[in-house]
């Protein structure tokens, strides 16, 4: 049987942010932070004391006898601090350190908190619920450089960032001790403010959910919020050091969480922690599988005899990028349009399920051969068929990402090439693309930049630095493949070229192909070029001065890039001037 805590490691690493933690007393008791049982034991002392009976053995028995009854948190704090300003006091001393528990390390973040903020620096743990007043998990995530926002308080709910915009969310549900409205007696556990309900309702529905250090005996509005909660769509995990409590046992078997039994929280998210960095250091790339990739592909580039066994290397690498892209955190639906930092993180993902492929495709396009063409325009129209067509707008057009970056690997490379890669471009820019209750379309209309999200660049100037580029995404590819070209291409200028060349051709074959569906006049992709005049007149030149030594033998002809004749090539190429000079000063 798998042990659980390592189903939980595959489970986070997998699904980084899915998970918030609840997190109660136990977390910090290494710290030396007393529970609220341990609390209890020392308010009995203190009442006995002032009752002139300091000498008793047996607090607990003491207090049974004298009132008849167990002793309570929450009716001794009651009882011995009327106001909340006089319980946010008393709880001082059980909280702050004195200057010799600090100088021994005492009430300070533990390995617990140390390992949680980790998790959350590297993104996989994002809300974190904690019945805590202390401050040991603030301090320990400013320690790992995250400034988290803090919920303690009605007033800081109402001014909050959605969650989907925060970094790290620290919710604590009773408050901090240095605000008077902490949370600590019976009645005040009972119940929480709608505004916290709501909170904690959407993300117990939102999110799966790991409990550690909580009994679950002293909150019974936290108790409430989990049992209300409906949904199943992540799991839940509660580590426990122990038997649990029969409250606690009622919300396992509510949930059906999976049982992880612990020594105690230290060791607990220490361990997770490591599990979690170990298997993300395994589902990483490493740099020698890639060139290897690489290697393998050149031996089977220069023979046909290798004809399936370069087919098998390409589709199983495509294989493999389309599992890695099915995962939750490339879903498609729920939540609101992504901010800034939410898509630039999805682009980057897709970018490093990408990364062998990619290399595969710089040097499978400039070594292209005719006997390659139907692999990759194969892999090219796999990558290009959407999985979904129901959810948020820009994450559905974003599927389609990891085809734009073959596309333009594969193109640079051809351009590079020479003539014959024009000829693999022609076929290229031609490859069918399916689309699911759409009219079928090529890949010319779909994967150039411009065209991949049906806003244009608006999308893409959410990507981080490209806010106020005209030609954002464009902008983007040419930084990202520039040093994927670096041992193919003699230099970065001859890169640009090359990118600028390969948008031209390809905002060319656009207009070839569409023509007859633009009944509002003439358009075609913009791209970096229209903002780089001495390469675009010099790449537009070439082109006319192939056109007109060859006509019809002409590499751009032959290829039906943009015309199947010299006429009808000659044609496109002068509207396409004509649509580059209206372009002046509008904003793209």
């Amino acid at each position: 049987m798998i042990d659980p805590l390592h189903s939980l490691a595959f489970s986070i690493q997998a699904n980084p942010g899915i998970y918030a933690l609840l997190l109660g007393s136990g977390v910090s008791r290494s710290a030396r932070i007393p529970t609220g049982w341990e609390i209890t034991l020392d308010l009995v002392r203190k009442l006995a004391e002032v009752s002139d009976e300091s000498t008793i053995a047996d607090p607990i028995l003491w207090y049974r006898e004298k009132y008849g009854k167990e002793p309570d948190y929450s009716e001794l704090l009651d009882a011995l601090a009327k106001t909340p300003s006089e319980r946010q006091q008393l709880l001082r001393s059980y909280l702050e350190p004195s200057e010799e528990e600090r100088a021994e390390g005492i009430k300070a973040p533990t390995a617990a908190h140390r390992a949680i903020a980790s998790l959350a620096a590297k993104g996989y743990v994002r809300v974190i619920i904690t019945t805590n007043f202390d401050r040991l998990m603030e301090t320990a995530l400013v320690d790992a450089g995250i400034v988290s926002t803090v919920l303690s308080s009605l007033d800081q709910i109402h001014g909050a960032m959605p969650l989907i915009h925060t970094r790290c969310c620290l919710f604590k549900v009773h408050g901090d001790y240095l605000d008077t409205r902490i949370r600590n007696t019976h009645t005040e556990l009972e119940s929480y403010p709608s505004e916290f309900n709501i909170l904690l309702d959407r993300i117990l529905d939102e999110f799966g959910l790991i409990t550690c250090g909580w009994s679950a005996e002293w909150d019974p509005a936290l108790r409430n919020a989990i049992e209300r909660s409906a949904s199943r769509r992540f799991s839940y995990f509660w580590a426990l050091r122990g038997e649990p409590s029969i409250s606690a046992m009622r919300l396992i078997e509510h949930r059906r969480a999976q049982t992880i039994p612990i020594a105690d929280a230290d060791n607990f998210f220490s361990e997770l922690n490591r599990l979690v960095d170990a298997l993300d250091q395994f589902s990483r790339p490493h740099p020698l599988s890639t060139g290897a990739a690489v290697v393998s592909l050149k031996s089977y580039l220069a023979d046909p005899i290798h004809r399936i066994r370069l087919a098998d290397l390409i589709s199983g690498e495509v294989d493999r990028v389309r599992e890695t892209t099915a995962g939750a955190m490339f879903a498609v639906q729920g939540g609101p349009d992504p901010d800034s930092q939410t898509f630039t993180a999805r682009v980057h993902a897709y970018e490093a399920a990408c990364g062998t492929l990619i290399a595969m495709a710089a040097a499978g396009g400039y070594w292209i051969e005719r006997w390659h063409y139907a692999t990759w325009m194969n892999a090219l129209a796999r990558l290009a068929t959407r999985r979904n067509e129901n959810g948020t707008i820009y994450w559905l057009d974003l599927q389609v990402y990891p085809a734009c970056l073959l596309f333009y690997t594969l193109g640079i490379g051809s351009i590079e090439a020479g003539e014959h890669g024009l000829m693999f471009l022609g076929e290229m820019f031609r490859t069918p693309i399916h689309r699911e209750h759409r009219k079928d379309i090529v890949a010319v209309e779909q994967l150039p930049a411009f065209c991949l999200f049906d806003e244009g660049s608006r999308p893409a100037r959410l990507l981080e630095g490209m806010d106020r580029r005209q030609t954002p995404l464009n902008d983007w590819l040419h930084n990202l493949l520039t040093p994927q070209f670096r041992g193919i291409i003699p230099s970065d200028s001859r890169f640009s070229y090359a990118f600028d060349k390969l948008e031209i051709l390809a905002a060319l074959s656009y207009s070839h192909h569409v023509k007859d569906s633009l009944a509002f006049g003439h358009w075609t992709p913009p791209g970096r070029y229209v903002f780089r005049y001495e390469d675009r007149t010099r790449i537009i030149e070439s082109i006319r001065d192939s056109l007109s030594t060859h006509k019809n033998n002409s590499p751009y002809v032959k290829s039906s890039i943009f015309g199947q004749t010299f006429d009808e090539c000659i044609v496109e190429l002068d509207k396409f001037i004509e649509w580059i000079s209206t372009l002046k000063g509008r904003r793209l």
